[in-house]
């Protein structure tokens, strides 16, 4: 895929709402198969589309990518050995030590392409049609969804889902959005219903876990308002929980995350010479030294290790 591609299909990702790097290569030290320009996505779970360097490159580039799609802050790499660069490091640039024999270099600018916040508003009351309204004024993707044609599967891990059914299959709307495991889930009513709604569906065998963390009443505490304020009181509560980063996912979308087919890929190894991410298989230039099995990423590494296994042994993570 060249580079033109990978924008169409960072495109595509974009569309669909879901987060991804971009990496793309600004400066190399030849000789490197990556060039000025070249440009690869890397998704969450550890996928590269697109080229950006060999063997050497691509590990700690997914490897960076991840943070950089978990902390949503851009990152620029230098790619190399320390000694290839001295004291001339730039601040606030990450050095990446990698051991290749071609001794390349590649400079990277990776940045987090994080979907727009997706709301799942849950009704067809006026305020129900101000609150979409107002969120796709900034920019979120937005969906109004009559309570009786509501399920789980129309909300995520990251969505907000705010439930302003008013008194119109209230439970059946929460019971759902409960399944669904959102970000927030706001209740809009007071809180003697709410207390009420909740107990019944407690009763039903809803986890007090996920009971708890429904809000009611849904938004900022305005006192007596019209529905035009209560829509932008819940908007200003999402707004200000987002900025806190109160809303990342949860533990259950973190657990499934740890199992990636980056990780699978390359495995929880690392060559015990330079450090460098490897893949825990043939291709990774397995050697066994007291029992233990030992991967490269490439045969200079391999050879170090030969030669002096008491200077690295210490350093690899056992597997």
């Amino acid at each position: 895929m060249d580079g033109w591609g990978v924008l169409e299909q960072a495109g595509e990702l974009t569309r669909r709402g879901q987060a991804f790097a971009l990496a793309t290569v600004v400066w190399r030290q030849g000789p490197s198969s990556g060039q000025q320009g070249s440009r690869a996505i890397i998704t969450a779970e550890g996928e590269l589309r697109g080229w950006i360097g060999g063997a050497c490159a691509e590990p700690a580039v997914i490897r960076e990518a991840q943070q950089v799609i978990a902390t949503g802050e851009a990152r620029l790499l230098l790619l190399g050995t320390p000694e290839q660069f001295g004291a001339a490091i730039p601040e606030g640039m990450t050095v990446v030590p990698i051991s290749c024999q071609s001794d390349g270099a590649l400079e990277v600018y990776i940045e987090p392409v994080l979907p727009a916040p997706h709301l799942v508003v849950v009704g067809r009351s006026p305020m129900a049609q101000t609150l979409a309204d107002l969120a796709r004024v900034l920019g979120w993707r937005a969906a109004l969804v009559d309570g009786p044609d509501f399920t789980a599967a129309q909300a995520g891990e990251r969505s907000m889902v705010v439930v302003a059914t008013q008194g119109h299959f209230d439970e059946e709307a929460v019971e759902q959005a409960v399944a669904a495991r959102p970000a927030y889930l706001g209740l809009v009513g007071s809180q003697r219903r709410g207390k009420a709604l909740l107990g019944y569906l407690a009763e039903r065998g809803v986890p007090a876990g996920q009971l708890d963390r429904v809000r009611v009443p849904a938004g900022l505490d305005l006192g007596r308002t019209t529905h035009q304020e209560i829509a932008v009181a819940i908007l200003a509560e999402l707004v200000q929980l987002r900025a806190s980063g109160a809303l990342a996912p949860g533990p259950a979308a973190a657990d499934r995350g740890a199992a990636s087919p980056a990780a699978d890929r390359y495995g929880p190894s690392a060559d015990p010479v330079c450090g460098m991410t490897v893949a825990a298989d043939a291709s990774g230039r397995p050697l066994e030294h007291d029992g233990v099995t030992y991967y490269f990423c490439g045969a200079g590494c391999r050879r170090a290790f030969e030669d002096n296994p008491a200077a690295y042994a210490r350093k690899e993570t056992r597997c």
